[in-house]
């Protein structure tokens, strides 16, 4: 088998088989097939596609690249769920201790944030004590005790991963559905949960942006996790405009434990409640869905997601004293409204950069994260606002610049007419 056969079988619009699929990911990953080769084929597979066929193929090559995590010890269903990224997303952080408190096991690995996008493992480590580097041992362990593990995905899952992504990233070959398709469901497959929520981001934020593009995505998904034999359920949802109201690391968190404590922003809750339901509905302890609301709901309202959540972070070392004094920024400035009016736009996309350039996100893998600065909206697309009314607060360790500013008006756009409320959930696909 000859690699320059398979760049030409695909650039002319072939279909690839499992074994030449298997030849071109072995041997990137084992060095005998070189980068420029294997460029070539990523951008023969970006401009012909794939069937849902050879992404399966591409999927169980890239899985078997490296370890897959034997999660047989936990005891019950397990459950994981993937966001595609976007801005303000802290979903994670509220989900896993939700749908633990109803009795369900998430056993997850995570990612860090790059660019305007945010990760969860740096969410967790700016709790101070956070660890996310668990043994398998320990990670394991502590799924059984408490229902819910969040660590560092280390280098010998997927491996074929990385090396594709840091590839596709120089080459411009990023946005190709199958690509990312396998990418995405090589690590959830390779993490062993039986039931995989994913939420796939639509909009200016997102790397979907529009909902064509997005259903694609989560229907090859999805397709891919039943040929594996897992329960995979796909959630379009909003990013437009960030997701909640708070944007950087200990912002984030103390939204997290606003929205378990029952406080939280509409749209983030309600996001929150759908995809635990399904994950609760998936993993049989709920027959019906109207029955999973009310569970998940049940264990929001009284108390126990949230020290499930406290439970959850002790046991991996870390502590928040005070609430009220976790997000140390130097300075809180205020952004206000030039106009009377109502929100009809906030790009979410101008946010998370803003946010980024105050320390908050990497433009590189090798940046530091400030952990206290960010941005927390104080209207959303659809509210009402009057002349020199708050439309974001600034929370900065350093002066903030006009950049920043100019991101912000960039990204509000108010009109003088109503706006309607976008839904924060656009489709879901099982």
């Amino acid at each position: 088998m000859r690699m320059v056969d398979i760049i030409e079988k695909k650039r002319d619009g072939g279909v690839l088989t499992e074994a030449e699929i298997a030849f071109v990911i072995s041997g990137y990953v084992k060095g005998t097939i070189p980068d420029y080769q294997v460029s070539a084929w990523l951008m023969a597979v970006y401009f012909q596609g794939m069937t849902d066929e050879e992404a399966a193929f591409l999927t169980k090559s890239m899985l078997h690249s490296g370890d897959v995590i034997d999660l047989s010890k936990i005891q019950g269903i397990k459950v994981d769920k993937h966001s595609t990224g976007g801005v303000g997303d802290k979903t994670t952080l509220i989900l896993g201790p939700l749908v633990a408190a109803c009795g369900a096991k998430l056993a997850k690995l995570s990612g860090r944030g790059l660019g305007h996008t945010g990760g969860t493992l740096d969410k967790l480590e700016s709790i101070p004590g956070c660890r996310i580097d668990l043994s398998e041992a320990q990670f394991l362990r502590q799924v059984n005790e408490i229902g819910i593990a969040v660590a560092g995905q280390t280098a010998e899952i997927v491996p074929a991963d990385k090396l594709l992504y840091a590839l596709r990233d120089v080459t411009g070959s990023v946005p190709s559905i199958p690509l990312i398709a396998s990418s995405i469901m090589s690590k959830k497959l390779a993490s062993g949960a039986d039931v995989i929520c994913l939420d796939v981001k639509i909009g200016e934020g997102a790397f979907m942006k529009t909902i064509e593009d997005a259903r694609r995505l989560s229907k090859l998904m999805v397709t891919i996790g039943a040929s594996f034999g897992k329960k995979v359920v796909a959630f379009l949802t909003d990013m437009d405009q960030p997701l909640g109201l708070a944007v950087g690391n200990r912002l984030e968190v103390r939204e997290a434990i606003e929205t378990l404590s029952g406080h939280g922003p509409e749209d983030l809750e309600t996001l929150c409640l759908e995809i635990g339901a399904a994950m609760i509905r998936e993993a049989g302890l709920a027959t019906a869905d109207d029955e999973a609301r009310s569970l998940v709901k049940e264990h929001l309202r009284n108390g126990k997601a949230l020290a499930k959540f406290q439970e959850f972070i002790q046991a991996q070392g870390g502590k928040i004293d005070d609430l009220s004094r976790f997000v140390q920024a130097k300075e809180i400035v205020d952004f206000r409204s030039d106009v009377d009016g109502y929100v009809q736009r906030i790009n979410a996309l101008d946010i998370g950069l803003a946010s980024m350039r105050l320390g908050g996100g990497r433009e590189t893998k090798e940046d530091v994260i400030d952990p206290n600065v960010g941005i927390v909206l104080a209207r959303k697309v659809g509210d009402s606002v009057r002349k020199g009314q708050i439309l974001a607060r600034i929370y900065a360790d350093q002066p903030v610049t006009e950049e920043i500013f100019l991101s912000l008006q960039a990204a509000f756009v108010i009109v003088s007419d109503p706006v309607e409320k976008p839904a924060i959930i656009r489709e879901i696909i099982r």
